[in-house]
């Protein structure tokens, strides 16, 4: 140790405290990291070689005696500043982030070759510290990739801080750093003193050879930190951490205890509103015990540097407690409501409507009403469940809101639609609506002669339902009333109809309407006159008469089919037209009824002998004035009627 480390030693009672704290202070050996166990302050230097895309610009010869690459691989004895290790070595490095994760974070990647004493690769003045103790530390990585192939020489770096004048105040070994099968960085640190120095230079080397492959490193976030004793801060009653509520008034004390290591400790309590990026000294609080009022919502952070006597006005001096986090909680909101105004046997329900989703809720109300569902139903609702309901809505952190809402239960109005009517088509009827409310309202309403009254006049085409309303102050009640309507009576007695003498046919008759009666007339030659289809058989023409009535007052309707009745021909198979008088033509009784009567005669050749239209003159046995020779001959006969009455025979001619 040399005689300026010792004299600063014994200038400096806080470092001899540390040095008896913390065991031996210079290191040259290759143990395991020797990193703060006391407190830390804040980074008075912390060298992360900043941000950006594509490569960074070069540290310049005062800092590394390296040569710069902005583009390509990096060859022996060369570094770069860059966010990722991928192309800057092939698969013979990882491919990498710096440590932090930040995908535009720098890191300087070395490739080692030494090239100047020591193996030195990085250079660095340090200045504006006090005098104490400081944890140096930074972060390294062979990036040496195993399947790429196994290096010949494992980095070996050495830390070391020294005075401007070159004096060794501390230094550190990381002994060789293995490959791994995966990027893998690892923090390297020691602690100094800086004896009455308040500026150091950093030195980093690398004691392995230059290989190939092998002995490559990246470095970042390089810091210095005040070491100092251990401080603990808490709030009184235990933790450091506590949840408060807008608008509560909360007085919290805040205590603190410091180890042995400074002979003359001064205090500062600090203040950070936004999670630890910044902090503020707390004017006057510059005891170990700090009592705070907090209000405002937020979320507060409260720590207490400390420092060695005056040196607790530089910020670069003074060490810090762990952190006591205060969160002050908005009042939530707190919305009640509800779909009263109801109805008695209504289902009233009940509305919470609050800002934090993880709250609880608690309902009182009439009735001895409790309930914890943010929206509570009641069914059935009475009398005794008119007034106020209360909601208190608690947050998870336990801050408290009431609300509260008016509910109004009524008896609902009493409503009768009268009873069902009947009414003939084409007819209108007047509705019997009561009841005890103020206002009534009909619907369907377009029927009606005014539908906001008890009793209008409806004009229906069709059966009706009339649906009655009846409302008072704040219920309703419904009713219901259904119109039938009652078609007036039809009567259809189907087409005229024909028959030969002697004949029958079934009448076709149809009756429409509600529960309608029917007879025939006349009654007579037919086998029912009270059925729709009877079978009428009259001996001449007859015109019958189908009556339907309705019951229910609804009018009658008639209508008429006649039947009628062909005679019989009756057709003789011989004369004999011999001019005795007697049979001189051929004579077809009845067939004058039958003016449009067509008579054809053949002889047995086919040839035509005798056409007739109407047969007023009979045949005499000639064609063309000519007798015709006796024998036999052949007649067809069409009568001409909407009954299909075709005839055809022979006919003998004699003399």
């Amino acid at each position: 140790m040399s005689l300026e480390i010792i004299t600063g030693l014994l200038r400096n009672k806080i470092s001899f405290y540390l040095f008896i704290l913390f065991g031996t202070i210079i290191s040259s050996g290759n143990a395991d990291a020797q990193l703060c166990t006391g407190s830390l302050g804040d980074p008075i230097v912390n060298i992360n070689f900043g941000t950006g895309t594509g490569r960074g610009t070069s540290l310049g010869s005062s800092v590394t005696a390296y040569s710069y690459s902005s583009s390509g691989e990096l060859g022996e004895g060369y570094y770069t500043i860059a966010n990722s290790t991928s192309g800057l070595k092939g698969s013979a490095w990882h491919v990498t982030t710096d440590h932090t994760g930040n995908a535009n974070g720098y890191m300087m990647v070395i490739n080692c070759a030494t090239l100047a004493s020591e193996g030195v690769f990085y250079t660095k003045t340090v200045s504006g510290l006090c005098p104490g103790t400081y944890e140096f530390s930074a972060w390294l990585m062979n990036i040496m990739n195993p399947s790429g192939g196994t290096d010949q020489y494992h980095p070996n770096i050495t830390f070391r801080i020294s005075t401007i004048s070159g004096t060794v105040l501390g230094s550190y070994k990381t002994g060789e750093i293995a490959q791994t099968s995966s990027p893998s960085w690892k923090q390297y640190g020691f602690y100094f003193t800086t004896g009455t120095n308040t500026s150091v230079v950093i030195t980093i080397l690398n004691s392995a050879p230059s290989a190939t492959p092998g002995n490559d490193v990246a470095l970042d976030d390089i810091t210095f930190s005040p070491c100092g004793p251990i401080v603990t801060a808490s709030i009184s009653g235990g933790g450091t951490t506590i949840d408060l509520c807008e608008g509560v008034s909360s007085s919290l004390t805040l205590i603190s205890t410091t180890s042995a290591g400074y002979d003359n400790p001064s205090y500062q309590w600090q203040l950070s509103s936004d999670t630890g990026s910044t902090w503020t000294d707390i004017s006057g609080a510059n005891a170990q015990t700090y009592i705070l009022q907090v209000s405002t919502t937020g979320t507060y952070l409260y720590r207490l540097s400390v420092a060695n006597g005056s040196n607790i006005s530089s910020t670069n001096c003074r060490i810090a407690s762990n952190d006591i986090t205060v969160t002050v909680h908005e009042t939530p909101t707190a919305i009640a409501s509800s779909n009263s105004p109801s109805c008695y046997n209504d289902t009233l329900k009940l509305y919470a409507k609050a800002s934090d989703s993880n709250s609880t809720f608690s309902w009182t109300g009439p009735d001895s009403f409790t309930s914890t569902v943010q929206n509570p139903v009641i069914n059935a609702i009475t009398a005794s469940d008119n007034g106020w309901y209360y909601v208190t809505i608690t947050t998870a952190a336990g801050c408290v809101n009431t609300d509260s809402v008016a509910v109004e239960t009524s008896n609902s109005p009493t409503v009768d639609a009268g009873a069902d009517q009947y009414v003939c088509e084409g007819e209108t009827v007047t509705l019997n609506g009561s009841g005890t409310g103020n206002s009534f309202s009909w619907s369907p309403g377009a029927s009606l002669s005014d539908s906001t009254i008890a009793s209008p006049v409806a004009s229906v085409t069709g059966t009706t339902t009339y649906i009655l309303s009846v409302r008072n102050a704040q219920c309703s009640s419904t009713d219901t009333v259904t119109v039938f309507t009652l078609p007036k009576p039809t009567a259809d007695a189907g087409t005229d109809k024909y028959i030969l003498e002697g004949g029958s046919t079934i009448l076709d008759g149809q009756a429409g309407g509600t529960e309608v009666s029917y007879y025939w007339t006349p009654e007579y030659s037919i086998s029912s006159s009270t059925i729709l289809n009877p079978t009428v058989s009259p001996a001449a023409d007859t015109t019958y008469t189908l009556h339907v009535s309705s019951p229910n007052g609804c009018g009658t309707a008639a209508d008429e089919v006649k039947v009628t009745v062909y005679k019989n021909i009756k057709i003789p198979n011989a004369f004999s037209p011999n001019g005795d008088g007697i049979n001189d033509t051929w004579s077809i009784k009845q067939i004058s009824s039958y003016t449009d009567a067509d008579v054809s005669i053949f002889n047995r050749y086919g040839q035509l002998v005798f056409h007739s239209k109407g047969y007023t003159n009979e045949w005499d046995g000639r064609y063309n004035g000519s007798q015709l020779p006796v024998g036999t001959y052949y007649y067809v006969i069409d009568l001409k009627t909407l009954l299909p009455l075709h005839f055809t025979g022979w006919v003998a001619l004699l003399r």
